[in-house]
């Protein structure tokens, strides 16, 4: 080799690692159990800390009811979210509504609302009537289940707004006040003034949607 010649330099070839893309997952929703007598309680213990909303908006053909959920009865409040949450008030009618007294939603008889409660399950709650609240004027609260209910156990898919002023203080002990109207005291008034048949049944449906708004 010529002095004036230089050696060739070997070129290193790096390999570049490619890029893998990272497979998202989905993570997989989350099923409640079948809700009966035996976990109901357990669940909705579970539910209340994970779950802490406490307003909700009811919305019928006459405006909206705005609602806040007592904290001091978590089983009521996380069985209100829970079911709202779920979709299944959505299509429920106020289906009986007492003059001057109160008016109560929940129910319906459609095969979709049936559908429903039968997906969900079939349970009741205790009454939770020891912590001061009672049935002012604009008070949410709970009724009985129909079946033979010597302990007020609570039909866990309904609930009852009272008209009346200044309250249904007969109701305290027997039923659990779990919530208040805070807006919407002028469409609860305009609903209690509806056309009803002898069943104490609105004479016009008055089907009604709710949804969480804090």
């Amino acid at each position: 080799m010529g002095c004036q010649m230089k050696p060739k330099k070997e070129s290193i070839k790096f390999k570049v690692p490619e890029k893998k893309q990272l497979k998202k997952v989905t993570p997989k929703p989350y099923k409640a159990p079948y809700l009966n007598d035996q976990n109901a309680i357990p669940f909705f213990y579970e539910y209340a800390q994970k779950n802490m909303e406490n307003k909700v908006r009811i919305i019928t053909k006459f405006g909206e009811i705005d609602v806040l959920l007592y904290d001091n009865t978590p089983y009521h409040r996380a069985n209100f979210i829970f079911l709202t949450k779920k979709k299944y008030f959505d299509g429920t009618m106020f289906h009986r509504v007492v003059p001057k007294f109160i008016i109560q939603g929940g129910n319906s008889d459609s095969p979709k609302s049936m559908k429903k409660r039968r997906e969900i399950g079939r349970y009741l709650l205790p009454p939770d009537t020891k912590n001061g609240n009672s049935h002012h004027r604009g008070v949410i609260s709970m009724p009985s289940s129909e079946i033979d209910n010597p302990h007020k156990l609570a039909s866990p898919y309904e609930f009852f707004i009272v008209q009346q002023s200044p309250g249904a203080y007969h109701l305290d002990g027997n039923y659990t006040a779990f919530g208040e109207v805070i807006k919407g005291m002028d469409v609860v008034d305009l609903i209690n003034q509806e056309k009803i048949d002898k069943r104490e049944m609105p004479i016009d449906n008055i089907y009604i949607k709710i949804r969480i708004i804090n």
